[in-house]
């Protein structure tokens, strides 16, 4: 039989809570460039953001695309550098990985984040094989807030966005993915509850906090 829904995955503060190392980086990344950022334009203007739309944010209109990209692979190689030795899943995210694949749930990824660094989560988690679908910063032309990754998504694994439940961190994330009408589950690596609540239906901190009851409820909602 065939499952009534679908879970699609941002990756950073939702695989891994990987966004303090994202911080770090980018304020050296910055820092070198001479800018800076606020705690809180990071969060409004970086967070479940393509590299390339925040770097046109501090840079303007006065590089290529080419060194935009270029700059791009610069801050995600340092991010690298700095979080390979300290990596860890979010708590709970690989029991609850292999009690969906045991009710044949089919799980995806949708990040803002370039293929290099899905490739980096994934071989130092080893936790690939549970999905069947990745889309990452290539595969589209709008991002986030913009629902595109998520509809692209729900549209290759072959489920209407109403059957897919997403787990995300960001306002970007949790904005595109209530657009796009799925329904959305906030994971409280990045920002507040409160903050996190009027674009889903659900924050939890951890995955130790769901059930699968508790997403046969939330797909029925």
């Amino acid at each position: 039989m065939k499952p009534q829904f679908a879970v699609i995955f941002d990756m950073d503060g939702v695989l891994v809570d990987s966004n303090p190392y994202h911080k770090t980086s980018i304020e050296l990344f910055l820092k070198k460039h001479h800018f800076s950022f606020t705690d809180e334009e990071l969060k409004q203007k970086v967070w479940g953001r393509m590299n390339k739309e925040w770097l046109k944010v501090v840079f303007g209109d006065a590089l290529s695309e080419a060194e935009i990209y270029q700059l791009g692979l610069d801050k995600e190689l340092l991010y690298r550098q700095m979080y390979e030795k300290d990596i860890k899943e979010v708590k709970g995210l690989s029991d609850f990985l292999t009690l969906l694949s045991n009710h044949q749930v089919p799980c995806a990824v949708a990040t803002s984040a370039p293929r290099v660094n899905v490739d980096f989560v994934f071989e130092h988690l080893q936790i690939g094989h549970f999905f069947s679908t990745i889309l990452d910063d290539s595969h589209v032309k709008e991002g986030k807030p913009h629902p595109e990754i998520y509809l692209k998504t729900a549209q290759v694994i072959g489920f209407l966005p109403s059957q897919c439940i997403v787990f995300e961190d960001s306002l970007a994330g949790t904005t595109s993915a209530k657009n796009a009408g799925t329904k959305v589950i906030g994971i409280t690596t990045t920002h507040t509850k409160e903050e996190l609540q009027p674009t889903t239906h659900l924050v939890i901190d951890d995955f130790t906090q769901l059930s699968m009851e508790d997403l046969v409820k939330l797909i029925s909602l």
